[in-house]
């Protein structure tokens, strides 16, 4: 998770070889969840997405009276179903900014016989639902705009009408504006008494996504029948609870399938493998279209890039929301790219050809806007703050562009919370492909003083001098694993839970203030993170991959937005910084280390700590994950019989020595 109102992005200095994973299906978790929610039975839905908009669909679909049990750390989500009946009113619903949540949630409160309220966020409230809600009206649905016609909030039902839902028939429907009212009718047909068909006019777009709504109706034991290309049946049926795994959102992979035609190497996304049944793996082959090559398994999906890319032509009508995407990759081809058949995409989180040209513009690249599309002309980023609009997908479209153009900064991080929560986490990995060498291009004018060695060997108090006597900020890197192993217990999770404490670190929220308070979740913790529990519990904590990684990512955003800084630790000079302007590794004696520590922690004796020491030192150095060990450039100090200041001035001393 990335906190903060700017995250600037340092391109990388090699080519990516790196292994990803990224979270389950935004698309198909909430229509699983709807089928799920009307079916007969107990549903078991694994691979489940926990974001924003996600987290909207859970929360209706619980204050409406379903049973919903959530297991966040194995992504798994169990939903007693209503077998087709919605419990009555009143209840009012958020939607957030949710559009696939509104929109699959109106047919089915259709179902009930309400008073239901239908609200959400002020961005969601611009987005249109004309279509659906008067699709709704003409099957019978008591249907009362609470402001703008067409657009929420709404009342569905309560309208006085004697009659619990609507019955079923025919609707009729536009198909050029969005595919998701055609989805949020398909999924709720089943339940209609009359069963329901649709009749499609106009131009289909994202037809994909329509396919996707079929299938996983199918899943659930409900057949949807095609006459014709525009024409869909739905029997009347109630679905049969499933088990159903919910693959990995493909248009989350869609940044990372593009990260190296940008910056060049390979990118294996695994878990979307040949038989990925999302629009938008479409992608792929558009990118091979362009220079890249394109390697699909029965898991797993690789692309690799190592020469020049073209400019394409392309109709993105049915996969749109790798539009975006497509467009920051098109600023490194050699020649022009066209992107049509998207001019819908005007009505989504925020008017998205609109923003791309005004951002692309903002870093120098000529960009021709287009009734129905855009027109990326090649060009070389300049540095520039990336406005995000609050659009989730505008955020980590732009972030391409940050792992070749130096100076890039996205603006407001956080949205991809939205879709996405662990984002950054997953594009810092880039930097690392997980075998721990950083790939990061460390700004030159960035000064950044990595000090590592053993508990008790002085780092923390000599690197808060050295910060003061250089007048550079200082990072106190132990404070923030003990304030992931504070959050982890004060939510009551167990530390030796891998996963759960992974979870911790990546969604605490972790402020380090002046004087050195450190308040976690809001909550003044600069004490309790020094207390003999959390001194248990730390260790193991840091040890955590997971953890390991979060911190990595918010120590580089720590020093990027500090512009250096004094960092002390275990793996700063290795592993966080081995770039670092200069890096140091204390030691001492185990005897005098334990004797420093023992005056620290006057509640234990002398032998305790000795031995805790040694337990830690064991630990420390033999951990799987960035064990302790001195860095091949480091200078070694050996501070057993040096004072604070004898130490501080032989590092001045080699700072300057290698300044002069």
């Amino acid at each position: 998770m990335t906190s903060g109102d700017e995250r600037p992005l340092q391109p990388l200095t090699g080519p990516i070889d790196a292994v990803i994973r990224v979270p389950g299906s935004k698309s198909l978790t909430n229509r699983a969840l709807i089928t799920a929610a009307l079916a007969d039975g107990t549903s078991e839905l694994t691979g489940v997405l926990f974001a924003d908009d996600t987290e909207a669909m859970l929360d209706a679909l619980a204050r409406l009276g379903v049973d919903l049990r959530i297991d966040r750390v194995r992504n798994v989500v169990q939903v007693q179903g209503l077998a087709g009946r919605v419990p009555e009113g009143p209840v009012s619903l958020d939607a957030r900014l949710s559009g696939t949540t509104a929109r699959f949630l109106a047919p089915l409160l259709a179902l009930g016989a309400g008073p239901y309220v239908l609200d959400g966020s002020e961005p969601l409230r611009a987005r249109p639902m004309g279509d659906v809600l008067d699709a709704l009206r003409s099957l019978g649905a008591s249907i009362t705009d609470l402001a703008q016609p067409g657009h929420l909030p709404v009342q569905i039902g309560g309208g006085g009408a004697g009659e619990a839902g609507i019955r079923g028939g025919e609707a009729r429907l536009r198909a050029d504006v969005s595919s998701q009212f055609t989805s949020a009718l398909l999924l709720s047909a089943p339940a209609l008494a009359g069963g329901l068909t649709i009749r499609l006019d106009g131009l289909v777009v994202s037809r994909p996504y329509l396919e996707l709504t079929i299938a996983v109706m199918d899943a659930f034991g409900v057949t949807v029948e095609r006459p014709d290309d525009d024409t869909y049946v739905v029997p009347p049926a109630i679905y049969r609870a499933a088990r159903y795994a919910i693959e990995p959102d493909a248009s989350a992979a869609s940044y990372f399938f593009a990260a190296p035609t940008i910056a060049g190497g390979r990118v294996r996304v695994e878990g979307l493998g040949a038989d990925a049944i999302q629009g938008d793996m479409a992608l792929l082959e558009v990118l091979a279209q362009m220079g890249a090559t394109v390697e699909r398994g029965e898991a797993w999906t690789e692309v690799r890039c190592d020469g020049e890319l073209h400019g394409v032509a392309v109709d993105l009508a049915d996969f749109s929301d790798t539009a975006q995407t497509l467009a920051a990759v098109a600023v490194f081809a050699a020649t022009p790219t066209t992107i049509d058949g998207i001019g819908f995409i005007r009505r989504k989180e925020t008017d998205r050809i609109a923003a791309v040209a005004t951002e692309l513009a903002r870093t120098g690249i000529l960009v021709d806007e287009l009734a129905d599309g855009l027109r990326v002309h090649p060009g070389t980023p300049a540095p520039a703050t990336i406005r995000t609009y609050d659009d989730h997908r505008m955020a980590m479209s732009f972030a391409l562009l940050g792992l070749r153009a130096p100076g890039i900064v996205i603006a407001e991080p956080g949205c991809v919370a939205k879709t996405f929560p662990t984002f950054w986490e997953v594009y810092d990995s880039l930097r690392t492909g997980g075998n721990g060498v950083d790939r990061t291009s460390v700004n030159p004018s960035m000064r950044v003083i990595a000090i590592d060695g053993p508990a008790g060997s002085g780092k923390s108090t000599v690197a808060r001098a050295l910060a003061e006597a250089l007048d550079l900020d200082y990072l106190d890197t132990g404070a923030m694993y003990r304030s992931v192993a504070f959050a982890a217990l004060r939510r009551g999770v167990d530390i030796d839970e891998t996963d759960a404490v992974a979870h911790v670190a990546r969604e605490f929220e972790l402020r380090m203030e002046p004087g050195g308070v450190v308040k976690v979740d809001g909550v003044d913790a600069t004490i309790e993170i020094r207390g003999p529990e959390i001194t248990r519990a730390v260790s193991v904590v840091a040890a955590n991959p997971g953890v390991r990684e979060e911190m990595r990512s918010r120590q580089r955003e720590w020093a990027t937005r500090h512009g250096g800084g004094v960092m002390e630790g275990r793996d700063i000079g290795t592993v966080v910084f081995p770039d670092a302007t200069l890096k140091v590794y204390l030691d001492a004696s185990p005897e005098v280390r334990a004797e420093r520590r023992s005056q620290e922690v006057t509640d234990l004796s002398y032998e305790t700590v000795a031995a805790d020491i040694a337990r830690r030192d064991a630990f420390d150095q033999g951990r799987e994950h960035d064990p302790l060990r001195t860095a091949d450039d480091a200078v070694t100090i050996d501070t057993s019989n040096l004072s604070v200041d004898q130490i501080v001035a032989k590092v001045l001393d080699e700072l300057g020595a290698r300044d002069a």
